[in-house]
């Protein structure tokens, strides 16, 4: 990966063991036989994981891959409990998947703005003798010691939460697009892969409407077998709402265009394809030659003629996204909780 975004990393996390139980007894002046007064082990300190909205890359996993939560301490005498762990908080970006490593377990996916997960708790505090003091047995010497913590070897995902995601191979303008409709500043190029990491930016419209928009690397052919730089940014585009096609408009294999681009997300994964998709054939001030209507998949797809660089078109393709985003944020909200 480049420039600090890291999307996946590899992690070993480990919650506290629990302090031992205490065997003691009382001892004062004239009380030469007290009775037992040990007390419980504290409890070991968890392994939490916390989406942190401040937070975009898991860059700070990179180089720091052991995490170890703190040891309860144990119990003594006058009954007094030791003190519990301290607990490890990960701070994670929205959109973290987990998963165990080692037997490829699924444990958690982190998308909401306040999710907070105990991945791990810290191991039970030992009982005191205290505690096991009955009526037949006043001076019970017995105590438990605590529980071991536990461990995992973790996989963590990044997959970025965006509204609309943009496809389309390197150069179809991508980048100028979501430069021209957000404060995102994409490094722009005539020569490919000039975007080598996923962008983020928020385009209004309207005063107190926006939508998410992401740009990814663009794709080649191959690229869901790992040719080019797409691959390793297809995740990125699973949990979009809309899947807009930007195209270039100058160039005469239009539609092969766009069926090279459903191929690779449909060989990459299927799902993909029953996104809601829109085409933007973009670079119409490079050519007068091309008409919506002579396409044959403009009957199946919303398609706008636009020119990223000098804005033709922009405002009605902001205006249908914003419409599609929405009707299809209100069709989640509806749905019945699982």
């Amino acid at each position: 990966m480049t420039r600090g975004f890291i999307d996946r990393v590899k992690i070993y996390v480990e919650s506290g063991n629990g302090g031992n139980g205490c065997v003691s007894f009382r001892r004062e002046k004239f009380v030469p036989r007290g009775g037992p007064d040990g007390g419980n082990g504290g409890k070991g300190g968890d392994i939490v994981f916390r989406v942190d909205l401040g937070i975009r890359t898991l860059i700070d996993l990179r180089y720091r891959k052991n995490y170890k939560a703190g040891n309860g301490q144990a119990g003594s005498g006058a009954r007094k409990a030791g003190k519990s762990g301290k607990s490890v908080v990960i701070r994670v970006p929205q959109g973290t998947l987990v998963e165990d490593l080692e037997n490829g377990e699924f444990l958690a996916d982190l998308t909401d703005e306040e999710d907070e997960l105990v991945l791990l708790e810290g191991g039970r505090g030992g009982r005191g003798n205290y505690t096991f003091r009955t009526s037949r047995n006043k001076a019970p010497l017995r105590a438990t010691g605590g529980e071991p913590g536990t461990q995992k070897t973790l996989k963590l995902t990044m997959k970025l939460i965006a509204d609309v995601g943009l496809v389309g191979l390197p150069n179809a303008g991508k980048s100028t697009l979501l430069n021209t409709v957000s404060a995102a500043h994409p490094k722009i190029a005539s020569y490919p892969f000039t975007t080598l990491i996923p962008t983020l930016g928020i385009v209004s419209v309207g005063e107190l409407a926006s939508f998410c928009m992401v740009d990814i690397p663009g794709l080649i052919k191959g690229a869901h077998e790992g040719k080019g730089l797409g691959i390793q940014f297809l995740q990125h585009i699973e949990r979009c709402r809309i899947l807009l096609f930007v195209i270039d408009a100058s160039v005469p294999e239009i539609e092969d265009v766009y069926s090279q681009l459903i191929d690779e997300l449909g060989a990459y994964n299927a799902n993909l394809l029953s996104k809601q998709r829109i085409v933007a054939l973009n670079k119409v001030d490079l050519t007068e030659e091309f008409l919506q209507d002579n396409f044959s998949f403009a009957k199946e797809e919303d398609v706008y003629l636009i020119s990223a660089a000098t804005g033709k078109g922009i405002p009605e393709l902001l205006s249908r996204l914003y419409k599609v985003v929405s009707e299809s944020s209100r069709e989640e909200d509806q749905q019945p909780n699982p």
